[in-house]
């Protein structure tokens, strides 16, 4: 799951070692090389939600020892906000590092550059890699080799209660102008506010940026644009939300106050993604789950845009067990798998030939998501591309929280990316 690209982590990792009774293999790859039968330990860091998602994940990554029962997993769930840096200090230190890692699409290009990750070209871990979809697909490559697997794919679009909009006599919104009349015909029927923008992440401004037709790089002209009109207009825009009243916002702890608020029935509406609705089902406002409506983000005035987002599985290069890994991967990524990770999570398959299983062409949430991800916008794949988003929180924050102004925000970040990216315009 994500909680966005600067999420806190709230939660202690959690270890838990998976394994068919009376296997005690060391972290080597022990007989899987030369034998043709797999053994050994394979780590795999999780980065889903507890509570709901990891306890999915955790039983299917168990499964995994049915076939391979020479084989131990060892489950840890790592907070997604402490991922990406303990990963690196990891992997740069020769110790600690797992054998297989639920990426974030962004981190896959920074982790193959560092090169921290094994190349999968050639092996198990590729299984029919024709079926895997073309945007999925994309987040995985670095110069010219594969360095992941696409795991899940995702977007985002407003979640909203029916039965406040029934009770306020509104209609889902298309455009921001829109948003910001249903929020008040909302507040004026039911009290209740009509937006949660989450504050503390810059991937919940990145709707907005798209809809004003901007972007925070162009990775094909090596030019940095988040300061451009475009982007001066989008942190207008969210300031405005949030000046008028249309929407309440947050410095810190965004993600469960977001979830508390429209779990709990005190907002109508939240942009959130696929990876949020299993936990949204467990607020008392959805033990109807008929109640949970999706709808695309409102438009901007240049565009309807979301970012693409979804996590890819690589494998360490520095791993004393790649075989099991390259399997282990292999059959998290396969079509069964992500078929049932659908039918339990509502997260999106990156694999064209699970969309034709009943349960992902039934289920509701997926069939809502699958178009907004087609049309969603690819994020620059640089080895940067994950550490664009610190200097822009910090900037989003500031200017919804009335410490900066839209045209400060968007310069300050735009010069932080310079610095970054040194040689880009």
């Amino acid at each position: 799951m994500r909680r966005g690209i600067a999420a806190t982590a709230l939660v202690a990792a959690l270890g838990v070692t998976l394994a068919a009774c009376g296997s005690d293999s060391g972290s080597n790859d022990g007989g899987s090389k030369g034998s043709g039968e797999l053994s050994g330990t394979v780590t795999w860091w999780d980065t889903s939600t507890v509570g709901s998602e990891d306890k999915v994940f955790k039983k299917i990554a168990a499964d995994f020892t049915k076939k391979h029962p020479k084989v131990t997993i060892k489950y840890v769930n790592v907070p997604f906000g402490d991922a990406q840096n303990k990963f690196k200090n990891a992997a740069q230190s020769g110790s600690g590092a797992p054998d297989v890692i639920r990426s974030e699409v962004a981190w896959t290009p920074d982790f193959a550059n560092l090169g921290y990750l094994a190349p999968l070209d050639g092996t198990a871990a590729l299984k029919d890699q024709d079926d895997f979809l073309k945007q999925a697909a994309a987040s995985t490559k670095y110069n010219g080799k594969t360095y992941a697997v696409p795991q899940v794919i995702d977007s985002m679009g407003i979640f909203y209660n029916k039965k406040i909009f029934k009770e306020a006599g509104v209609e889902v919104p298309k455009s921001i102008d829109e948003l910001k009349s249903v929020a008040a015909k909302i507040k004026q029927k039911t009290g209740k506010t009509g937006l949660y923008l989450r504050g503390d992440d810059a991937y919940w401004f990145l709707s907005f940026l798209y809809g004003e037709g901007g972007d925070m790089v162009n990775a094909d002209t090596k030019t940095v644009t988040i300061d451009n009109p475009a982007g001066v207009k989008a942190f207008k825009t969210v300031k405005d939300l949030v000046d008028s009243k249309a929407a309440i916002t947050d410095a810190t702890n965004g993600w469960d106050n977001m979830q508390a608020a429209f779990k709990d029935g005190k907002v109508a509406m939240m942009i959130n993604g696929p990876w949020a609705v299993a936990d949204t089902y467990t607020g008392k406002e959805f033990a109807d789950k008929a109640n949970l409506g999706i709808a695309p983000v409102p438009a901007g005035s240049a565009a309807q845009g979301a970012p693409q987002g979804g996590h890819n599985l690589a494998v360490y290069a520095g791993s004393k067990n790649l075989d099991a890994s390259y399997a282990f991967v292999e059959y998290m990524s396969s079509t069964e798998v992500q078929a049932q990770v659908a039918k339990e999570l509502s997260l999106l398959p990156t694999r064209t030939s699970a969309y034709g299983k009943t349960e992902v062409a039934t289920n509701e949430m997926i069939t809502f998501f699958k178009p907004v991800v087609d049309k969603a916008v690819e994020r620059p794949w640089i080895p940067e591309g994950g550490s664009l988003f610190a200097p822009l929180v910090t900037e989003y924050t500031k200017v919804l929280t009335n410490q900066s102004t839209p045209e400060q925000g968007a310069k300050t970040a735009g010069d932080s990316y310079r610095k970054l990216l040194k040689d880009w315009k």
